[in-house]
């Protein structure tokens, strides 16, 4: 497997680690509908959270949240709203980014919730 592939497995094991130890339930991983993935979908109470894990070993370039493409919140907001509609859930949805930075000196995570909201 590649290291970028490595890498993101990690992040997404950091990123449900940290949601399950702040109490919300992971529903789904690595959620697919049509050509978008939902890394992790996950709740807390009534609220839906569609979380995208966005990995780097450094931020020297960026954070890794501004990685995020306005294509790629189409498609997790298109695939949000097929879960929504397949499961026939009732609550409020909110799209979150969980970014990490990850290399031998240190582990950052930042969660960002309602990501998505300055984008519009």
């Amino acid at each position: 497997m590649a290291q970028h592939n490595d890498l993101g497995n990690l992040g997404e094991q950091l990123a449900k680690d940290f949601l399950l130890k702040n109490s919300y339930t992971i529903l789904e991983t690595n959620w697919r509908y049509l050509k978008a993935e939902v890394d992790i979908i996950a709740k807390k109470e009534n609220t839906l959270a569609i979380v995208e894990v966005k990995t780097r070993t450094t931020d020297f370039f960026g954070s890794p949240e501004e990685f995020i493409t306005k294509g790629k919140i189409k498609l997790l907001i298109m695939a949000a709203n097929a879960y929504v509609e397949q499961k026939n859930l009732d609550t409020e949805v909110r799209f979150d980014v969980i970014a990490i930075v990850k290399n031998n000196k240190k582990t950052e995570l930042n969660h960002i919730e309602e990501a998505f909201l300055s984008f519009e």
